[in-house]
This record gives C-alpha cells, sequence and structure tokens, in this order.
C-alpha cells in the first residue's frame, strides 16, 4: 500500500496592505513573477514565489518582509490577499508528524536563491544599501492606522503660468510631532475619499525635496515636489487622486502624512563625496533636497564635487529653473535637456552626459562619487547606457565599476 502524502508547510510570504504604498519595487525586482496587484493590493503568489528574497531589500517601507507559517494546501491565495485591508493574524497551526517544511526560512536569515534564479545583489541595477558615510534613517513612523497630521506653510506653483506641467512646491509643517527625515527619503500621502471600491485611499508616495533640518532651517517641516496629473501614461485624461488634492491644499490647510520611508537612497556624509544627481521633473525632489543641504554646509569644508543633470520637455516646464540659475558655478556643475523645445533637436539626460564625458569620466574613478537617479521609469536604461558608453571610451571596466558601485552604496536609481 502507498503510504500518504504527508503535508506540507510553508512560510508563506505576505506584503502588509497597511503599509505598503504601492511604489511597484518589489513587482519589478522579483526574477519569476510572484508579485502581482490589482487596483488596491500587491500581493505575493504562493504558487510562484521561490524564496529568492530579491524583492526584500528594494522596498523603501519594510511591507514586504511579513511571513506566515500555513499549511501549503491552505496557504493564502492572490485572490484573498487582494481583498485585505490588513494581514491576518498568525495561525495556531496544528502541524502533523509527518509533515514536511517546504520552506521554514523567514526573510530575516536571508535565505539563499536557487541556482537559476538572480542573487539579490544582481536582482536590481542599483544600490540595495546605504552609502558606509549615510546619518540613521528612522522609517515608518507613522501608518495608515496611525497616520501624523501636517499644517501647509505654504503651497507655490515652481513650474512656468500656462505650460501644461502644473508643478506645486508644498510645505508641510509638523509642528510638535517628531518627523526626522533624512536627504533622499520619502513619505506618503493620505489622500480623503474613497476609491471605486469605497475603501479609504491608499497612500501615495512622494520624495521630499528639503534637507534634514527642514524646509526652514531649524523648523520641523518638509517640502514636496508635486506635478498634478492630468493625463496618464497613454495620454488620456485622467485626474490623479493625490497630485490634484495636494496641488489645490491652501494654506492652514492640514493633511494625513504616513512614512518616513526609504533606508538606503541616501545622502553620503562625509566632506569628500562627490554627487552626479541624474533627474527629470519631479525627480528633482531629493536632489534638491541633497542640493540644499550641501549649500548650508559649505562654509564647513565639505567640498566634494556637485554635478547635475537635469531634464524636461522645456525650460518653462522644469521645476525651480529660477533658483537654479542663481546658485555659483563654482558650486554646482549644471547641465539642463530639453526634449521639446521649438527648432531645437530633441535633447535627453544622456545626452547631456555623453556632452560631459571627460568631466563624467573624472567622477568615475573617483572612489568618492556617489550616483543618483530619480525619475521617470524610461529614462534608467539611458543613464546606465551612458555611464557604460562613457566608462568603456576612457579605458574604464564598466561591469566591474558598476558591481563595485552596487556594492558600495554609491549607485542609487528611483524611477517610477
Amino acid at each position: 500500500m502507498t503510504a500518504p502524502t504527508p503535508a506540507e508547510v510553508l512560510q508563506q510570504h505576505l506584503i502588509d496592505p497597511e503599509i505598503c504604498i504601492r511604489c511597484n519595487t518589489c513587482e519589478e525586482t522579483c526574477p519569476v513573477d510572484a508579485v502581482t496587484h490589482d487596483s488596491r493590493n500587491y500581493v505575493v503568489d504562493p504558487a510562484k514565489c521561490n524564496f529568492c528574497n530579491a524583492c526584500l531589500p528594494p522596498c523603501p517601507t519594510g511591507s514586504i518582509d511579513n511571513w506566515r507559517t500555513v499549511l501549503r494546501s491552505e496557504a493564502y491565495t492572490v485572490a484573498e490577499q487582494l481583498e485585505w485591508d490588513e494581514l491576518p493574524a498568525p495561525k495556531v497551526l496544528d502541524v502533523p508528524a509527518d509533515a514536511a517544511a517546504v520552506d521554514a526560512t523567514p526573510a530575516s536569515t536571508a535565505a539563499a536563491a536557487p541556482e537559476d534564479v538572480p542573487a539579490t545583489h544582481d536582482a536590481v541595477a542599483g544600490s540595495q544599501v546605504p552609502p558606509w558615510s549615510a546619518a540613521h534613517p528612522y522609517v515608518n513612523l507613522y501608518t495608515h492606522r496611525n497616520p501624523v497630521t501636517a499644517t501647509v506653510a505654504g503651497n507655490y506653483r515652481v513650474t512656468e503660468p500656462g505650460t501644461d506641467s502644473d508643478t506645486h512646491h508644498i510645505v508641510l509643517d509638523f509642528g510638535a510631532t517628531p518627523f526626522p527625515v533624512l536627504e533622499g527619503q520619502s513619505l506618503g500621502i493620505l489622500p480623503p475619499g474613497t476609491d471605486e471600491h469605497g475603501r479609504a485611499h491608499h497612500a501615495r508616495q512622494y520624495s521630499i525635496a528639503s534637507p534634514r533640518d527642514g524646509e526652514r532651517p531649524g523648523y520641523n517641516n518638509v517640502s514636496l515636489t508635486v506635478k498634478r496629473v492630468t493625463v496618464d501614461h497613454a495620454g488620456q485624461p485622467v485626474r490623479g487622486v493625490a497630485s490634484n488634492y495636494l496641488c489645490d491644499l491652501e494654506k492652514g490647510d492640514t493633511v494625513r502624512v504616513v512614512g518616513p520611508f526609504g533606508a538606503s537612497f541616501l545622502m553620503p556624509n562625509h566632506a569628500a563625496a562627490n554627487l552626479m544627481m541624474i533627474c527629470t521633473g519631479t525627480g528633482s525632489a531629493p536632489m534638491r533636497a541633497m542640493t540644499e543641504r550641501r549649500r548650508r554646509r559649505r562654509d564647513r569644508g565639505e567640498g566634494g564635487r556637485l554635478m547635475l543633470f537635469f531634464g524636461a520637455r522645456t525650460r518653462e516646464e522644469l521645476p525651480y529653473f529660477g533658483p537654479l540659475m542663481n546658485l555659483p558655478a563654482d558650486f554646482i556643475d549644471i547641465n539642463f535637456a530639453f526634449s521639446r523645445t521649438v527648432g531645437e533637436p530633441k535633447r535627453y539626460v544622456q545626452d547631456a552626459m555623453r556632452a560631459r564625458a571627460d568631466d563624467v569620466a573624472v567622477l568615475l574613478r573617483d572612489a568618492n562619487t556617489h550616483i543618483y537617479v530619480c525619475g521617470l521609469k524610461g529614462m534608467e536604461a539611458g543613464v546606465l547606457d551612458a555611464l557604460r558608453d562613457i566608462a568603456g571610451t576612457n579605458g574604464i571596466d564598466w561591469p566591474d565599476l558598476h558591481a563595485q558601485m552596487k556594492r558600495e552604496g554609491r549607485l542609487h536609481l528611483e524611477t517610477y
């Protein structure tokens, strides 16, 4: 007689819907397409997940690092997870004596990936560790369940009137409530109202545009760079829930905030650090924070080079154009790229980088150089190709340097 098949015990990988900010990094990173989502939740398919843990380091909130011990036959399905508003409580599992463990290794022990799956550090193009000199970040101090209330201290348009890019600089004041942040971190905004399912809106993530000591030095406030969304990626009319809410706020209004988020896309603190910053549109927010931090500390001997490549469709649609032009040339090396200037050829940030190839190569050779890329997802491949080409034409082994910079927390990509 054939012996019965023993029950299988599964350490099921789950995503906490209360903390998740729907940034899509987990789905983009997963090498086996085990992560999926709908309009409400991001979830892990237990039939596909192989516990390689590649999705863990990129998650800015830690919502990805949740596990439940279940019988394989009773694993939570994708359909069930998509309906959750919070994680289920751990089950008291009555494990049969002959049960076989499919995987009992929680994420914190970093299980090794199968040989046919890229290792975690190879699954993404950028660093998943912060610079060695970065300050310690605080994350997830406030969640969907216990958000903090901030007051709008200012709301200013930072692109030219009459352009399609209605981008605002919004200052939020937290009063006496602690909200410590570092350059490169982000926060989440909880818009009022409900979605098409009648459920409260989930948080939308925005990079912080001010340095750690506040938009106004010594004050407990932060700034955001927010573009009003009026069309989707296909060019169809749409009204962005959070962006329109934020752009319409007036001084004195209050907003609900969660976070902060982000533990790797952080600014180095050592004085010799060079910053090469590459961004488009509202991707300028963390670059503004880092530049302002360095400007405020310029008289303290922080003399590393600052080099900025900033792209937009036109000069009028580039946020902060006026303030950028007022920064001294011996403080920051600014290079603009405009793709829709009438009568001019299309120019993107990677084109501007190639035009400055010799200077970029000098920075690539310097072990103190840290590269930050932020903006639309489509720019990522072009920037990496430009770095590879510039390195190659200057006798630099880009594959080796790329791997080294990732290991050392010196190449950070935050695209969306």
